[in-house]
């Protein structure tokens, strides 16, 4: 999983399928770490995610509502087409914010916020 940030920005790409292996545990661990040094953004690019499952989706989940609870946010980009249909038939698509590049979910925190 690649990881970088920018500026308050923290943005994390896994790889390959989030089925509940090494992969899932490691995207846990790391949003986990995350959000204890205070990292209040964050962008899950799923560009190189082939597959997700039921737990991947807990995951995402768990660290959705983690960074809301804490004033933060947390946003999804280059969702594929398939892992696109998952949100969609599982309701998460009006969950989670999903923008179609990496660029667009960045300066998407610039944007004020609507209330």
């Amino acid at each position: 999983m690649r990881q970088r940030q920018v500026e308050s920005i923290a943005i994390l790409a896994p790889k390959g399928y989030l089925t509940g292996g090494d992969e899932t545990d490691e995207l846990e661990r790391t949003i986990k770490q995350l959000g204890e040094s205070g990292n209040k953004h964050l962008i899950v690019n799923l560009a190189d995610t082939q597959h997700l499952n039921s737990t991947a989706l807990g995951v995402l989940i768990s660290a959705h509502t983690n960074y809301v609870r804490r004033g933060g946010q947390m946003k999804l980009c280059a969702v594929d087409k398939r892992i696109e249909n998952i949100f969609v038939i599982t309701k998460l698509s009006l969950v989670f914010d999903v923008y179609p590049s990496e660029e667009q979910a960045i300066a998407s925190f610039a944007e004020p916020k609507s209330v």
